[in-house]
């Protein structure tokens, strides 16, 4: 076996298996040397190290004859090792490929990944190795599955079918589960367009979890941007490929949530693990002192200004759409994906290539608009096709249903498509109540506050103000009324949620009641707290979210992304009399009607207030549609609508 450098012309990065042996490429801008380490099926480095040759591009690359695939390997690079200028060079410290595509087993951290390089300790026990696969055939264009003013169902793998009694208990917890029938009836049922999966490349605890018990259930915490996370898809790239053609054939598109914006390594006492080794300088953005800025939380920002970034960002993206099918993405914290020297920029660099490349311009874009650096909050600033989480949806929304004054005003923003996050004729929201990162749909009406002690921090971590209410009772209760009181508020808030305009968004589980015990901040939650109690499900609860679903299909007029203007809508007061403002300013205000024109005309009547209330209505013929409590039909066509509900009603015929 030999390295073969000299005779064989500049290739793509990563392991690329061809006749007689793998090419290898990886880039680095400050490394002087790199290695490609290979490894047999013991683990032991006896197969050989290779050095690479630096060519055009800073990419440095090779040929190792005789490899096939299943060969393992890591990188190994060498340069100056000074921290305080942004250089980690240490050749003991085996490296992750960045653009490996599969990886031998999950990673777990280790205090002595992150070593100093004088102590000459070789990591390579404790690491995964990249493993050469078989290159699989790209699949046949085809235009994404989704629909405007879609339903996305966000689940994590792992909880959502960890506890299911009709998955094959060896396939619980797997990317491969979502394809079971009994999955795919319920996402049917559901009426899901699109789920939205929580991170399934490979990624490591957070190095303070080991010592408290505890490990990361989400996955937002990467080494490999490529790599499946071997615990979530034991199959690799051919289980999420055959998982996305199930869910296809079943009508529902599939986005992945990815992280580009940080990694594992996190802050300068972190592990060594793969960017970090190969060019820290490069990958990570710094700070004026030369320490590395921290936009994100977690101790690291990746430096999506740098091309060598943009352009492994880029592969990935087009790696999941090649191979697997997929139909967007998700990006968490996504002003990092803009972010330059000048601040945040979106027409152009990382975003502005995503929006333009070919291969990703019908694709679905969801970006979180928000990050923790300066000017990270970016809310509306995305371009088109872009489509955004709306915090302001989800704090609005609550604030009206928990009760606070004078917000009858941001509420009918809301349902309208927010025009002013988005004033430029058509909304590009993604309208949600709760997410993974937060309160549950129950938890949010049944604790007043956070109950985080679980998480080993004192109660320290996660958002103090979650705009949150107990109905009387704090936590789980035994009282009848209580219990009937919040099965009565979260069907008020989905009902809100799917009669607004935008794209809308539930979390999984949140359409039967699940609960966090309070938790809003359940990261490292890997047990019953996150995993989904589908023998103990709300099923009433689950059919009103399915019939929610069905009236948004039936009726366009609530799927249309156009912002709403004159004709389009009418605003009412419950007595049948536009709503003037006067009624907008007011700060009891606590009814509206939503009468919206167009494909089948519906009628939405939203009471805040504790007590029935009676909806004059233009016309005849209205039927009901949902409630979320109890709607009477009045002699005459009044319709009295109990407290704290919404009430949907069309047009008959329509």
């Amino acid at each position: 076996m030999s390295d073969g450098n000299g005779d064989r012309e500049a290739h793509p990065l990563g392991a690329h298996a061809v006749a007689g042996g793998v090419l290898f490429g990886v880039w680095s801008a400050a490394a002087e040397a790199v290695w490609v380490s290979v490894f047999d099926e013991d683990g032991q480095e006896e197969a050989g190290r290779f050095r690479l040759t630096r060519g055009e591009g800073d990419v440095h690359s090779g040929f190792v004859a005789g490899l096939e695939p299943g060969a393992r390997y890591g990188l190994r690079a060498d340069g100056e090792n000074d921290p305080d200028r942004g250089l980690w060079f240490d050749p003991a410290k085996l490296l992750m490929d960045p653009y490996a595509v599969a990886i031998d087993r999950p990673y777990v951290y280790d205090s002595r990944l992150g070593n100093p390089r004088e102590d000459g300790f070789d990591t390579a026990p404790l690491m995964p190795k990249a493993v050469v696969s078989q290159k699989l055939e790209p699949l046949p264009a085809r235009p994404a599955l989704w629909r405007p003013g879609g339903f996305v169902y966000e689940l994590s793998v792992r909880s959502f079918t960890k506890l299911h009694p009709e998955v094959e208990p060896e396939k619980r917890g797997t990317i491969g589960a979502l394809g079971h029938p009994a999955v795919l009836e319920h996402l049917k049922k559901l009426g899901v367009d699109a789920v939205e999966l929580m991170p399934v490349t490979a990624w490591m605890d957070e190095r303070h979890l080991p010592p408290l018990g505890l490990t990361n259930a989400w996955g937002y915490n990467p080494v490999s941007f490529m790599a499946l996370d071997p615990r979530l898809a034991p199959g690799g790239l051919a289980e999420l490929r055959e998982t996305v053609a199930a869910l296809h054939e079943a009508g529902i598109g599939v986005v992945l949530d990815l992280v580009f914006n940080h990694t594992a390594e996190s802050d300068r006492y972190g592990p060594t693990l793969s960017l970090r080794g190969l060019d820290n300088g490069a990958y990570y953005r710094h700070a004026a002192d030369g320490g590395l800025a921290n936009d994100t939380g977690t101790g690291n920002t990746i430096d999506c200004a740098q091309p060598a970034v943009q352009r492994l960002v880029l592969d990935s993206l087009r790696h999941f759409v090649r191979h697997a099918g997929v139909d967007g993405f998700r990006f968490d914290l996504a002003p990092v994906l803009g972010r330059t020297g000048r601040g945040f920029e979106a027409d152009r660099g990382l975003i502005g290539a995503m929006a333009t490349d070919p291969l990703l311009a019908d694709r679905v874009l969801i970006a979180e608009p928000w990050d923790i650096g300066p000017g990270g909050y970016q809310l509306g600033q995305f371009p088109p096709p872009f489509l955004e989480w709306n915090d302001r949806f989800r704090d609005d929304i609550r604030r009206f249903w928990r009760g606070d004054t004078g917000t009858v005003g941001a509420l009918a923003t809301r349902l309208a498509g927010s025009s002013d996050v988005f004033p430029n004729g058509t909304t590009r929201s993604v309208n949600f109540v709760a997410a993974h990162d937060g309160m549950t749909l129950r938890d949010m009406v049944s604790y007043g506050r956070k109950h985080n002690l679980a998480n080993g921090e004192d109660n320290r971590d996660g958002h103090d103000e979650n705009l949150s209410w107990n109905n009387g009772d704090e936590g789980d209760s035994g009282d009848a009324a209580v219990r009937a009181a919040r099965g009565r508020d979260m069907r008020a808030l989905l009902a809100t949620l799917f009669s607004s305009r935008g794209a809308v968004m539930l979390t999984a589980g949140d359409e039967f009641g699940r609960t966090q015990l309070g938790n809003n901040n359940a990261y490292a939650q890997d047990n019953e707290i996150t995993w989904l109690d589908w023998e103990g499900r709300d099923r009433e609860l689950e059919a009103f979210v399915g019939g929610l679903a069905a009236l948004r299909r039936q009726y366009p007029v609530l799927t249309d992304t156009r912002l709403l203007a004159d004709g389009d809508v009418a605003w009412l007061r419950p007595d049948g009399r536009s709503m003037e403002v006067a009624d907008w300013e007011a700060s009891d205000s606590r009814a509206l009607a939503m009468v919206l024109a167009g494909e089948g005309t519906l009628a939405v009547l939203v009471n805040g207030g504790a007590d029935e209330l009676v909806f004059m209505l233009p016309g005849e013929s209205w039927e009901l549609k949902a409630a979320s409590a109890t709607a009477r039909p009045l002699d005459g066509g009044p319709i009295a609508v109990a407290g704290r509900s919404v009430t949907i009603l069309g047009r008959s015929g329509a």
